[in-house]
């Protein structure tokens, strides 16, 4: 399964062929490696402020660096310093740095180790898949000692050496021999409590998604938990009576955040495509049509898999209106009183708050894109639905957002100095049903992307909350939804990319555009920032855009011209991690 090709030679990398690396380079990359520290719990709860370590670059899923090299006065100046030519596929990865070497997992299972300030290869990885496996979109790896951890297409969890590339564990998740698991690693994982949390993404597939915790030493299993109940188990009899084998969904295919105070694991989980069967409730006694614990978070115990609490957001979703994204443990009043909660928003763009500890329901507060959720009970956090939520056999209804978000992977950013939040967001409604249309829910509801009444020609928002008052500051919008995560920064700016090949930062003040660029494909990915080389540098990966980017790629070329449009003229240029740095 191991073919690691070092910086020494000459070798293809995922369809990139590498010509031979001068020896003075050589030299400098080997001392990059030898130098490499061990990356400590410590580290991995305090990062430094160079480095990237894990997915949004610390444990509560922030997205902020507090590097200030590049601000507002100096940001017009930021040119591109490098770009690394990848391979094709669909995939959103996440770069980590360390040390000054970068890791990047390529698509199709290429593991690089690079030099940070050059983009020169130090070693890189080609996993060779077990027959059965097919392609599947990641987010990215995680860090931890001496190893990195790598999910595989083939439904493992690979520990390689951060120096030379050679494998260390090895531990399948799934069988893929047979081509009937379904199931895949797109989640990164994360390194708690000595554990390495992956979640485990089961879109169509009977019995649902799980969870598991691997000794981050041995990669032994330690822990498995189902996000579908078990006969016997709580919330079994929330599946309107329908049999483990017929039960689907519960999806965890985001990365989770962890609260080292509270040993808490924070992990969302997704609805079911299944939808028929629970549209209409049996009203057996004892029995609902809930569906746990889709749309929920759960609160994991990480050296035990046991959960502690959990939070239904929406119960009985029938619009793929997922609840899975990012969960932020923050400070806030409520009350009167600070308290530590958990803040998460799904598709719908409304937020519940919740206690972190405990999970008991806090406050709500909508950004106001949706028109589905007509109240919610101040005290228990259930939502009472319009009649839109229910899809119609008869007519179509008009539902915000559209069921590819609203807000979606391209997930927020928290300053923790300001305690501001900014959210990315698709401004798209859709033309919901009728049902028995065909479709991706099994109700056959037809979802026909439509611009929202008033905004048409306005697909990308943008907007900054303050989250003590819960007061919207600004909102930037454009015609190009977003195609990226934030990234915030100390020098109070923030980074994100469009559709429209966009990479821009903006004033994180009043939303102002102080820069931008064109990356010349589309920005689908994590972007970071990071220092190397005595400067601060932003890299993100482009051309390796998922299915979710294509279909806001069709739809909004289809609102905007067509191909005499500005989307339909981008002409791509190719799958590439992109540097920017300062002259």
């Amino acid at each position: 399964m191991k073919s690691v090709k070092r910086a020494a030679g000459i070798g293809i990398l995922a369809g990139l062929t590498l010509t031979t690396i001068p020896a003075i380079a050589q030299d400098q990359g080997e001392a990059l490696l030898q130098a490499l520290t061990p990356v400590t719990d410590a580290m991995l709860s305090n990062p430094p402020a160079q480095d990237w370590l894990m997915w949004r670059r610390t444990l509560d899923a922030y997205g902020f660096s507090p590097l200030d090299q590049i601000n507002k006065g100096n940001v017009a100046d930021l040119n591109e310093a490098f770009r690394v030519p990848l391979g094709p596929g669909s995939s959103t990865p996440t770069p980590l740095v360390h040390d000054g070497v970068m890791f990047l997992l390529n698509a199709n299972d290429t593991l690089m180790a690079m030099d940070a300030s050059s983009g020169e290869l130090l070693w890189s990885y080609k996993h060779t898949l077990a027959e059965g496996a097919g392609p599947s979109s990641k987010f990215g790896i995680a860090l931890h000692g001496n190893k990195v951890i790598m999910p595989t297409n083939d439904m493992r969890m690979l520990a390689l050496d951060t120096k030379t590339g050679d494998i260390i564990w090895n531990h399948a998740v799934a069988d893929v021999s047979t081509g009937r698991s379904g199931h895949t690693l797109r989640a990164t994982p994360i390194i708690a409590n000595g554990m390495v949390i992956q979640g485990v993404n089961a879109t169509m597939v009977p019995e649902g998604g799980f969870i598991i915790g691997l000794d981050v030493e041995t990669g032994e299993e330690a822990w498995r938990f189902y996000t579908i109940p078990r006969p016997g188990e709580p919330g079994d009899m929330t599946w309107n009576g329908l049999e483990l084998a017929l039960r689907s969904g519960g999806s965890v295919w985001m990365p989770p955040s962890y609260d080292t105070e509270l040993d808490l694991v924070y992990f969302g989980t997704a609805p079911t495509y299944d939808t028929a069967p629970l549209l209409n409730p049996t009203g057996a006694p004892g029995v609902t049509s809930d569906a746990l614990y889709t749309n929920s978070t759960l609160a994991l115990r990480p050296k035990t898999g046991e959960l502690a609490w959990h939070f239904q957001h929406v119960a009985n979703d029938q619009w793929d209106l997922d609840w899975t994204y990012e969960r932020q443990p923050v400070y806030l009043p409520v009350n009167g009183d600070m308290r530590k909660v958990i803040i998460t928003a799904g598709k719908m763009a409304l937020y519940d708050v919740l206690d972190a500890a405990t999970g008991e329901y806090l406050y709500s507060m909508d950004m106001g894109l949706q028109n589905v959720v007509k109240s919610v009970d101040p005290v228990t956090g259930v939502k009472t639905m319009n009649p839109n939520a229910t899809p119609s056999a008869e007519i179509s209804q008009l539902v915000c957002p559209f069921a590819a978000g609203g807000r979606n992977w391209q997930v927020s950013s928290i300053n923790p100095d300001s305690k501001i939040l900014f959210l990315p967001i698709t401004q798209m409604c859709m033309n919901g049903g009728p049902t028995g249309q065909g479709g991706i829910l099994s109700t056959g509801a037809s979802l026909i992307p439509t611009p929202v009444p008033g905004r048409e020609g306005e697909f990308g928002r943008l907007q900054a909350v303050d989250l003590e008052t819960r007061e919207l500051l600004w909102d930037f919008r454009e015609m190009a939804p977003p195609t990226t995560a934030i990234v915030a920064t100390a020098g109070g700016i923030i980074f994100g990319g469009t559709l429209d090949h966009q990479f821009k930062a903006l004033d994180e003040s009043t939303g102002e555009v102080l820069w931008q660029t064109s990356t010349g494909d589309i920005p689908a990915s994590f972007p970071i920032t990071y220092m190397a080389g005595g400067k601060q540098h932003v890299a993100l990966v482009i051309g390796q855009p998922t299915i979710h980017a294509g279909t806001f790629m069709g739809a909004v070329t289809a609102m905007t011209g067509g191909a005499e449009g500005p989307m339909g003229k981008l002409q791509n240029s190719g799958a590439a991690l992109v540097v920017y740095a300062l002259d």
